[in-house]
Parts: C-alpha cells; sequence; structure tokens
C-alpha cells in the first residue's frame, strides 16, 4: 500500500522544540527584567514640597523623612532567581550541544 511511512516526533524536532521554547523564555525573562529595571528609574522623581501658595503655608510634616539607602529585598530576589535560571538555562544547553559531538562508538 504504502511504500514509506514518516516517523512523526524525531530526535530532531524535539530538540528543536525545545530550543525555540529555551529561547522563548529567554526573551520573556530579558523583558521582564528589563521592565523590572526600567520601573524604578521611571518612578524615581523628586516631588517638590510646595512652599506659601494660594493656600496659605503647606502644613509641617508630622512624621520625620527616615533616609535609607540599599536595595530593595524584592529587586535582590529577582536578581537571584535570574541568575540561577540563567545558569541553569547555560548549563543545559552547554551539557546538550556537548552530548551532541560526542561520536558514538560500538564496542562490539
Amino acid at each position: 500500500m504504502f511504500a514509506y511511512l514518516p516517523r512523526r516526533g524525531t530526535h530532531r524536532d524535539t530538540a528543536a522544540r525545545l530550543r525555540r521554547l529555551i529561547v522563548a523564555l529567554a526573551v520573556v525573562t530579558c523583558g521582564v527584567l528589563g521592565w523590572a529595571g526600567a520601573v524604578p528609574a521611571a518612578s524615581a522623581s523628586i516631588i517638590p514640597v510646595p512652599g506659601d501658595g494660594p493656600y496659605g503655608p503647606a502644613p509641617a510634616p508630622a512624621v520625620g523623612v527616615i533616609a535609607a539607602g540599599g536595595m530593595p529585598g524584592w529587586q535582590i530576589t529577582l536578581i537571584a532567581v535570574a541568575a540561577a535560571l540563567a545558569a541553569a538555562t547555560a548549563a543545559v544547553v552547554l551539557d546538550r550541544a556537548r552530548a551532541s559531538r560526542r561520536t558514538v562508538s560500538s564496542t562490539g
């Protein structure tokens, strides 16, 4: 009837799909990291405190301003997670690249 029946889902198709998935995840991760890095910089601005205006003098602040330096905890967590994902992805890609270059040896 049919002389040739094509196989579905060869190893090369699986590897190509895996590569596309890794690239898509990398693009999404870079987009999220870019957004997370831009949001604090975009929203940081000095809001002027109005002085004597048309409605009289500005009221004194009830609470003193505490100036603290450093990086917020969520940014540290985001950097740590991104570094772990990048290291894991690089390890998998390099391991698969090394495995695909090995020659198959038969002992028989």
